[in-house]
């Protein structure tokens, strides 16, 4: 389960045909849903958005 805090890699929007991930911590869970087809939406701590692709 995701929380505030939890190392993840995401996928950002501008990223996605080239499958570049970006490591961070959860800052904030955008997405309300416990569950997303294309991953959960959330914001880092740097202030990037992406879907969550692995837990680190």
């Amino acid at each position: 389960m995701l929380s505030l805090g939890t190392g993840v890699m995401i996928i950002q929007k501008q990223d996605q045909r080239t499958g570049k991930l970006t490591e961070g911590k959860i800052k904030r869970i955008l997405t309300s849903s416990k569950l997303h087809p294309h991953g959960i939406k959330v914001e880092l701590e740097d202030g990037k958005i992406g879907r969550v692709q692995n837990i680190i």
